[in-house]
């Protein structure tokens, strides 16, 4: 990485920035953080009318208590000094000593730290989408908190932070196992402890509002640009194979969901076209900087299929996962993990590091399977034992009534929609001093059936 050293006029030396690479940083941070609130407007819309603010709700809950425990030890547990290839001490809680601690690779530390958070942010935000309309938000909070602690933290040490995996020689750029397959397991979990949302699978739990899915999606399309990109760690020949790969593998992706679709059920959807676009995003995450863009298409078209494929898991398996998290990001995030072993080329994932497609051996590949499956069995037993604990002890799941009423209301006493007529005076016509002409009607409007994906 760029970056070194020049003279510090009271006798030491300090760090010299890279103001280039520290700009990127600061950008792809910013990025990252844009996620979120796309992945509440992505996951809200996919939501019904009366429960889209608690799910959008979830996820701003995520960046407000995540961002606190990553300060106070969670970026130290993660990147501190490794204890046994399984966590990092405490000597950086409160990101102490990062004020004046200097650079590594021409940025700050403190960016770093920073860059990272939001990450942390998104992984916990992501499990969400698996519970959508019957979760408590104050359970919620308490599951994400000691998630956080107790998987992410640790997980992130193991894959960038010096950990076994990152030791053992799994390759994992900007978090296919860390965030991906992390989150889509705890999903699973979580999807088991709270049961099946009344009236699933036989009611059509059908989104709300598709245009909103739609700008989901494209600002994390946006924003993954940080999230893979902003990995490299500067404005470098490695965030712009990156970009690139992030790029075609999504276009490749949504190509490939709906042609799945297409085939399947007669016509290609605008939900279909949302979801394809996150799962190439998923599928590229770990992959992004080893392949060539060929390479990344071929990905993009793989995940996009068999993602859309994967949807279908949940009514044979009989499990409820409200939002596909486990669909799209737990089997992205393999599959992505896994064709590194097939498409990786030496010259970008280093020496010895190529895919059986490009002349290597097998290795990789079983190193690739090992970093899968010890995240995905840690993650999914940490989250259940979490999930059912607060489930029997303060209740996780909402109550039937506040199901089916409208968890908004139950929990945050608002609704997203005011449906109220504005006449007689009410509302925003009153406070413009505007009398409105329109006549209440005699009876309500019946919505207009939506065919969707799933």
């Amino acid at each position: 990485m760029p970056g070194g050293r020049e003279n510090d006029p009271r006798g030491g030396s300090v760090p010299e920035l890279d103001s280039g690479a520290t700009a990127w940083i600061l950008t792809s941070a910013a990025l990252v953080l844009l996620m979120t609130p796309g992945l509440a407007l992505f996951y809200g819309g996919m939501t019904r009318s009366k429960s889209v603010l608690n799910m959008m709700m979830m996820s701003f809950g995520a960046i407000g208590l995540v961002s606190l425990l990553w300060v106070f030890y969670g970026y130290s547990i993660a990147f501190g000094e490794d204890i046994g290839g399984i966590t990092g001490d405490l000597s950086a809680a409160g990101l102490r000593g990062m004020l004046e601690s200097g650079t590594e690779g021409g940025i700050p530390d403190l960016l770093f730290a920073g860059f990272q958070l939001m990450f942390a942010v998104i992984t916990v935000a992501l499990i969400s989408g698996a519970i959508a309309d019957r979760a408590k938000f104050g359970p919620w909070l308490l599951f994400a908190g000691l998630w956080a602690t107790l998987v992410y933290f640790p997980v992130a040490h193991w894959v960038w932070g010096g950990g076994w995996i990152m030791e053992l020689g799994v390759l994992d750029f900007a978090g296919g196992t860390a965030v991906h397959i992390n989150a889509g397991a705890a999903a699973l979990a979580l999807a088991l402890v709270l049961g099946k949302r009344v009236g699933w699978p036989k009611d059509k739990f059908k989104p709300h509002n598709l245009p909103m899915v739609l700008l989901g999606a494209g600002l994390l399309w946006f924003g993954w640009f940080g999230f893979n990109a902003g990995s490299a760690g500067a404005a470098n020949g490695t965030a712009a194979i990156s970009l690139i790969n992030t790029q075609v593998a999504t276009a490749a992706a949504v190509l490939g969901w709906i042609v799945v679709e297409w085939l399947r059920d007669g016509k290609p959807t605008t939900l279909g076209a949302a979801s394809g676009a996150v799962a190439g995003l998923v599928g590229i995450t770990p992959a992004c900087a080893f392949l060539e863009p060929l390479g990344a298409i071929a990905l993009g078209l793989i995940a996009g299929a068999i993602c859309a494929l994967a949807v279908g898991m949940k009514y044979k398996l009989k499990y409820d996962d409200s939002l596909d998290v486990v669909a799209v990001h737990m089997v992205g995030g393999i599959i992505g993990s896994l064709l590194i072993g097939f498409l990786a080329i030496e010259v970008l994932a280093g020496e010895g590091n190529a895919g059986l497609l490009y002349g290597g051996g097998i290795k990789l590949l079983g190193l690739q399977a090992v970093g899968v499956i010890a995240v995905l069995v840690y993650s999914f037993v940490v989250a259940y034992i979490i999930g059912f604990a607060i489930e029997k002890t303060i209740g996780f799941r909402a109550s039937a009534e506040a199901e089916v009423e409208g968890i908004d209301n139950a929990e945050h006493a608002e609704s997203a929609y005011e449906f109220s007529s504005t006449s007689g005076g009410g509302g925003a016509f009153a406070a413009a001093g505007i009398a409105s002409s329109a006549k209440p009607k005699s009876e309500p409007t019946e919505a207009v059936s939506e065919k969707v994906a799933g």
